[in-house]
């Protein structure tokens, strides 16, 4: 509790502890944020992992639960707003779109990994960017994996980060990062 007080603190402090400070770049005409899930200690998922079951996966650790706080009270800090938050299935993804409080949370199955299933990369990624292209009219933080953001942007991240993107030729552009150390 006091760790998540202290984030909250340093990110209303000026200079914050925000390790990318790109919050202008979601002013563009267009932008919208791709997240990757907060802290989560390991990597991909257990043996016999069972999507429905939480205690079967690899989840936020109580950093990450901080993290995913703290990233959502830098938004509002900044007055920033969301028509919806879209998610993966993944407990992971899930518990860090409702930690944020950002807007109303909607899971979206395009959004989920493929780490464990490389082959459905291509077509996970084609109805992800359906989905974008459907909702271009809202405002959207998408929580996602490591593997979408990388398939969706060509770009790596790091747990918890923010990328402010928006539509561009056959992908998404990265206008910015931000990114609250858990």
């Amino acid at each position: 509790m006091i760790r998540a007080l202290l984030l909250v603190l340093g990110l209303l402090w000026p200079g914050g502890i925000a390790a990318a400070n790109d919050w202008e770049a979601l002013g563009q005409p267009g932008a919208f944020v791709l997240m990757r899930h907060a802290q989560a200690p390991g990597t991909g998922d257990p043996a016999g992992f069972v999507l429905g079951d939480c205690a079967t996966q690899r989840n936020l650790d109580d950093a990450g639960r901080a993290q995913a706080r703290a990233i959502g009270a830098a938004f509002r800090a900044q007055g920033i707003v969301f028509d919806v938050v879209l998610t993966s299935q993944w407990c992971r993804c899930l518990e860090t779109a409702e930690l944020l409080d950002l807007g109303p949370v909607e899971v979206v199955p395009a959004f989920d990994s493929f780490f464990a299933e490389f082959s459905d990369r291509e077509a996970r990624t084609a109805e992800a960017r359906m989905v974008l292209e459907a909702r271009r009219d809202e405002r959207l933080i998408v929580v996602t994996h490591q593997v979408n953001i990388s398939a969706l942007t060509g770009r790596g991240t790091r747990s918890g980060e923010a990328l402010v993107v928006r539509r561009g030729g056959d992908g998404l552009e990265v206008l910015g990062s931000i990114l609250i150390a858990p």
